[in-house]
């Protein structure tokens, strides 16, 4: 295999000017992989018709959710919530040869490999909290003092989970598992929408908002499964930094209006996973 593993994650194609560069997307050769961690869109049918497009364009393309394919946002003529929105995203996914979290992991063979590919499932659980909060209770009570509340606290329901927490740990302990029974001795991409460490939310604007990007549970999941990269969005901060010698790379598009703030995209649309770029810290 000579292609190229590419990423990207917060496409967001319900804005128009992302779904034109989404729409526009073309790899470089017909080994090109493709990961999409997360965030594709809100509604069932734009997530189906934007991963079929990326599917017939790459050679393989990997899916983890996101938050917001599991919103059930009003108008969104699929009404399952939770577990069942998930599962029924995994068949849709399946149906398109598009390999999800549920799926057995390919392995890149391609320069920098081999190596498994892991899309994950994991949520957050509160744990990432404000300075100064000790418990979940306390760091939403903050949230809210700030204004600050994610939309998942009323668009995305834990069913049948008592709590999203709560479906983040079963999530959590079941992957964690699997990680550790599958892998074998190769090394692996670690793929989750959100960041698997709390250090990367340190350059958010509202830390408030840290609750619910990921889980101290995964700390030293990077080192545990032997990373080569570990691939994540949802911060709409796209950046390449490093954590015990591991390259972390936030793949994340954002909105046209933090685009925009930024002068546009800093690094294109589709970031290089492996082979490992030459000057991976350029951004």
């Amino acid at each position: 295999m000579s292609g190229t593993l590419w990423a990207f994650s917060d496409l967001h194609v319900n804005h128009p000017l992302n779904r034109q560069l989404v729409e526009g997307l073309r790899p470089e050769s017909d080994q090109d992989w493709l990961i999409v961690a997360g965030d594709v869109s809100e509604t069932v049918a734009e997530v189906e018709r934007t991963l079929e497009l990326l599917s017939r364009r790459f050679a393989k393309v990997l899916w983890a959710p996101g938050n917001h394919e599991l919103w059930t946002p009003a108008g969104d003529p699929c009404t399952l919530r939770g577990e069942e929105r998930y599962r029924h995203l995994v068949e849709l996914c399946r149906g398109l040869g598009v390999v999800t979290p549920e799926d057995p992991y390919p392995v890149w063979q391609g320069a920098d490999g081999p190596a498994v590919l892991a899309p994950l499932f994991l949520l957050y659980d509160y744990t990432f909290r404000p300075k100064g909060a000790a418990t979940k209770e306390e760091a939403l009570a903050v949230a809210h003092e700030a204004g600050v509340v994610c939309s998942d606290e009323f668009m995305l329901h834990p069913d049948p989970y008592p709590s999203r927490d709560a479906w983040c740990r079963a999530r959590v302990a079941a992957t964690e598992h699997r990680l550790s029974t599958e892998l074998g001795d190769l090394p692996s991409v670690l793929i989750n929408h959100f960041p698997l460490l709390r250090q990367p939310t340190n350059l958010l604007t509202h830390p408030e908002f840290a609750q619910w990007c990921g889980t101290e549970l995964t700390a030293d999941w990077h080192l545990r499964f032997r990373a080569r990269a570990v691939v994540y969005g949802h911060l709409h901060i796209p950046r390449t930094t490093h954590h015990d010698g591991v390259r972390f790379e936030e793949v994340s598009i954002g909105y046209p209006r933090e685009q925009r703030r930024r002068g546009g995209l800093i690094r294109g649309v589709l970031r290089q996973v492996l082979p490992t770029p030459p000057d991976p810290d350029r951004w």
